[in-house]
């Protein structure tokens, strides 16, 4: 590496320029006085020959022929510093928050049509262990193959770090299948209804497992959350207890997973850590999925599926699911990384509401008066809760930095 303050890469012009003065006639003697006349072209004839880089260089004329300039002070700068000073700014520097809309707005929009595109194939396909195997295929795919081509690079693995992202993994992917066997069971707003509860699981978790205590604040914004989802389920006319029991399990498997992750901190970026959980919860949900539907899926689940809609959407559609599930977890991950954790858990109860209100709009669900009433107050509860445990959050680390 070049000292700072060098020019690299000027060794050929120097050594050009060099010659050319070797060649060049000796320059003939000029009076001292200090006031010279001034010059003409033809007092160098062979001026063309001293053209370097399109610039005349005054270093190849005698000295008694440049005029006096006044003494100019010169600062030397690491040629990285030029470099940086010099680069334009880009887009995204120059327009960050409209970078951190386009994100949340992708996060939306993926989400709210992976669960409409989700639900529309458990309609003619109610495979929902293999569709969630489906979906992490697809997703180590994508990972594979963004590795491939070094977008992003692969971040080195070994058997310490595997140990800890197993358990992640693991609970990853058991919360998975149970969410998407809640989806195949029952209406998509009423699942997303009973997964507004995964704040009082994780609650209870940090109480009970890790021993850490909850504000009793929190605690109390809870209180609407249970009883806005006791009160949806009470008068939801898609009730059934397989939907409303893998929900729970769903709650409960992620709820650890948040456990395990806080365990499992590593100097991996948020986009390795998802693509090696997505690659180890596939083997999660491949056994499963054999057990529990292979043999109904050899039988008929493949053929009745292929003659309702034809194997060229069947593969699209479950092709483009398990695109939409991966591509709007990453870019889930990716929003936290750019806004402060209460943006991101308002932001999170909103695309809540947006994936509630556009299923019942597309699936045309019929809710009663209740129901709507119970979920308004559940997904409150949650805006509240959440609001409470990120200010309680910041002010920790402010506590620590100061």
């Amino acid at each position: 590496m070049s000292a700072p303050g060098t020019l690299t890469g000027a060794a050929p012009g120097v050594a050009g320029l060099l010659s050319l003065r070797r060649r060049a006639a000796p320059a003939p003697a000029l009076p001292s006085s200090p006031q010279l006349p001034p010059l003409k072209c033809a007092v160098l004839p062979d001026a063309g020959q001293l053209v370097w880089g399109r610039q005349l260089r005054p270093a190849l004329l005698p000295a008694a022929l440049l005029p006096a300039q006044p003494a100019r002070r010169h600062t030397l700068r690491p040629p990285a510093a030029a470099a940086e000073e010099a680069k334009p700014a880009s887009f995204a520097e120059k327009y960050p928050a409209l970078i951190t809309g386009f994100f949340f707005f992708m996060w939306y929009f993926l989400n709210v049509i992976f669960n409409i595109l989700n639900k529309k194939i458990y309609n003619y396909f109610p495979y929902p262990y293999f569709v969630s195997t489906v979906h992490l295929l697809v997703g180590s795919i994508y990972c594979l193959v963004g590795w491939s081509v070094g977008l992003p690079k692969r971040a080195p693995i070994n058997s310490t770090l595997l140990k800890l992202l197993i358990p992640v993994a693991l609970c990853h992917g058991i919360g998975h299948i149970t969410s998407n066997v809640s989806f195949a069971a029952v209406a998509v707003s009423f699942a997303h209804t009973i997964k507004a509860l995964e704040p009082f699981f994780n609650a209870a978790a940090t109480q009970f497992v890790l021993g850490q205590q909850v504000p009793f604040s929190l605690w109390l914004s809870l209180a609407p959350v249970v009883l806005g989802v006791s009160m949806a389920s009470l008068t939801e006319l898609s009730f059934n207890w397989t939907g409303f029991i893998n929900a729970m399990i769903s709650n409960i498997s992620f709820t650890y997973r948040s456990i395990y992750s806080k365990k499992a901190m590593t100097d991996m970026d948020s986009t390795n850590v998802y693509a090696y959980i997505t690659i180890i919860s596939l083997f999660v949900c491949i056994p499963p999925a054999l057990f529990f539907e292979g043999p109904q899926l050899m039988q008929h689940g493949f053929a009745d599926a292929i003659a309702k809609v034809g194997l060229q959407k069947m593969v699209t559609d479950l092709f483009l699911v398990g695109l939409f599930y991966h591509l709007y977890n990453q870019i889930a991950t990716n929003t936290l990384e750019r806004v402060a954790p209460l943006t991101h858990a308002v932001g999170n109860v909103l695309k809540r509401v947006f994936v509630i209100g556009f299923s019942i709009i597309v699936f045309g669900n019929r809710i009663s008066t209740q129901t709507g009433i119970g979920t308004s107050i559940a997904i409150a509860g949650v805006a509240i809760y959440s609001y409470i445990k990120a200010k309680i959050e910041e002010e920790k680390r402010k506590k620590k930095s100061a």
